[in-house]
């Protein structure tokens, strides 16, 4: 068991000293005039930009022998131009995954879990409040039968968020039914809900709270929802040309389920192109 934790903190340690390395490197970077535009449109799920985060989220505290599992979700992000009023924004999280057994204090699997995907119908020009609609997607890409609830998944999508001043104030949610799969496997009926609250500071750093909250319909009271509180730091910067996001955060679940975790830290890297630049 102490392998495997050894193992999975060091996952964990390592991404945090990539984050940190980076944004030292950029301290000797030339200072960009577009870096508060930059750091709003990373914050924004729906701008028209292609971005390709990495975020490493590390769930430490798994019952009954405290486990620690780690998902690094690849989420590349994707803005397609339907036509002068409308754009389509793709956002796609492909999950890898660290799964220690919950039932012994060892052992492991390791593998593709099954991949998301929402899209979102937003306005090419917004107002004020900046929204998306559109469906969202589960496959059963999952490598192992730990790692996959064996089900298709569809359901509705919806974001929504408003930039004043310094902030940038939103919320991300979806719920997705089984549509077929495994016939072997239970029904899914679960809901996401993510909201965002951000501040950003000069030079491109910026402070955030980000929590993901998620709901099991089909599991029973008092069992349905993982609900966390927490935040974080993050930075905008660039590596030569290249502008992107670091940031990391910490985030303890005031609700869970029997066995869940006790808290999660995640550690998140973007890859940014905005449109237009080079």
């Amino acid at each position: 068991m102490q392998t495997k934790r050894k193992i999975a903190l060091g996952i964990g340690r390592n991404y945090l000293l990539l984050i940190l390395t980076l944004v030292l490197l950029a301290g000797t970077a030339a200072a960009q005039d577009d870096t508060a535009e930059l750091a709003k449109k990373a914050q924004n799920p729906v701008a028209n930009m292609i971005s390709v985060p990495f975020q490493a989220n590390i769930n430490f505290g798994l019952d009954p022998y405290g486990r620690t599992q780690g998902i690094l979700n690849i989420q590349p992000v994707l803005p397609i131009r339907l036509s002068e009023n409308w754009n389509l924004i793709t956002r796609t999280i492909v999950p890898v995954i660290y799964q220690p057994d919950t039932w012994a204090d060892s052992g492991s699997t390791g593998g593709l879990g099954d991949i998301q995907a929402s899209f979102f119908f937003s306005p090419a020009q917004p107002g004020k409040v900046i929204w998306g609609v559109g469906p969202a997607l589960q496959l059963p890409t999952g490598t192992n039968a730990m790692l996959t609830q064996g089900k298709w998944g569809l359901g509705p999508s919806f974001v929504a968020l408003t930039m004043p001043g310094h902030w940038v104030l939103g919320v991300i949610s979806s719920n997705v039914w089984s549509v077929g799969g495994q016939e072997d496997r239970e029904d899914v009926n679960q809901f996401l809900l993510q909201y965002f609250i951000n501040y950003n500071l000069p030079k491109g750093w910026y402070l955030t709270s980000a929590p993901i909250l998620t709901a099991n319909w089909k599991a029973e009271a008092g069992e349905k929802w993982v609900v966390p509180f927490g935040g974080g730091v993050g930075k905008i910067f660039r590596v030569g040309k290249q502008p992107m996001n670091g940031s990391i955060g910490a985030y303890y679940n005031a609700e869970k389920p029997d066995g869940g975790p006790d808290w999660q830290l995640r550690v998140m890297l973007v890859l940014m192109y905005p449109a237009g630049k080079k």
